[in-house]
């Protein structure tokens, strides 16, 4: 069989991105018509919605002025303060540094950190915004995705959370859509797949595409496969120590 010419493929690019671009156009003039407010966010964020509904303009839409409803209500100051997260934060669950091989901002999160009785589940809400509101404002220019490495060594049932999984879940799906390039997940322990099991059927087929399990055996291996090693956190044998979020300056 013979092979596309590479003319022909970047040919095929150009019009998807034509019809992407074309379908941002009608996809504003719905959401500024029912929110005038959607004037304030540029084209990027109306391409991502629209990526992930497939380019379904209606159900893109809609999702979308869904976001705006809520911004407005769990962010009603614009941003999550620390002192609405003091509790989420003294456990340094989730660090943040360093970039992947194709300029993703790397985020690092502890399972075995949540403690379940501990918590207040919209404190836990409040949390996963900063986080994601965080690695967004992280990002360089041009780029529009972030890299999670999901450490759960240690994990018990302790640490099962179900309803914050969800709601985290709900959260990145809903409102930060195609935000996420990969989820690395490292040290799973066996009685994990118990919760895997429930959690499952929540994740849209965008993300499960982004998911990997990490063998330990193959651990450093295959983090370097996608992060240098001057980037790598140390303790996966690279050469960055570990900052927690809330302490990264950039």
């Amino acid at each position: 069989m013979d092979s596309k010419d590479p003319s022909e493929n970047g040919q095929e690019q150009t019009r998807s991105s034509d019809v992407e671009q074309s379908k941002v156009g009608l996809m504003r003039v719905w959401v500024e018509r029912e929110d005038p407010t959607s004037k304030e966010v540029d084209d990027f964020m109306l391409r991502r919605f629209l990526r992930a509904r497939d380019l379904d303009i209606e159900k893109a839409s809609r999702l979308f002025l869904k976001y705006l409803k809520w911004r407005r209500a769990a962010v009603p100051n614009g941003f999550i303060s620390k002192a609405e997260i003091q509790n989420q934060l003294a456990h340094k669950k989730v660090y943040m540094q360093g970039f992947d091989k194709k300029g993703r901002r790397i985020s690092v999160a502890f399972g075995a950190k949540h403690i379940y009785f501990k918590r207040d589940i919209e404190e836990v809400k409040r949390f996963v915004v900063y986080v994601l509101d965080k690695l967004c404002a992280s990002m360089p220019n041009g780029q529009e995705k972030f890299v999670t490495i999901a450490d759960l060594e240690g994990w018990g049932y302790s640490h099962c959370d179900i309803r914050a999984y969800t709601a985290a879940l709900e959260i990145m799906q809903d409102y930060y859509p195609e935000r996420l390039g990969k989820l690395l997940i490292v040290h799973v322990p066996y009685i994990f797949w118990t919760a895997w099991k429930i959690v499952y059927p929540f994740i849209d087929k965008n993300t499960k595409k982004k998911i990997v399990f990490v063998e330990n055996r193959n651990l450093k291996a295959t983090l370097l496969q996608d992060i240098d090693e001057s980037q790598l956190p140390e303790i996966y044998g690279g050469k960055l120590p570990l900052v927690p979020i809330q302490d990264s300056t950039n």
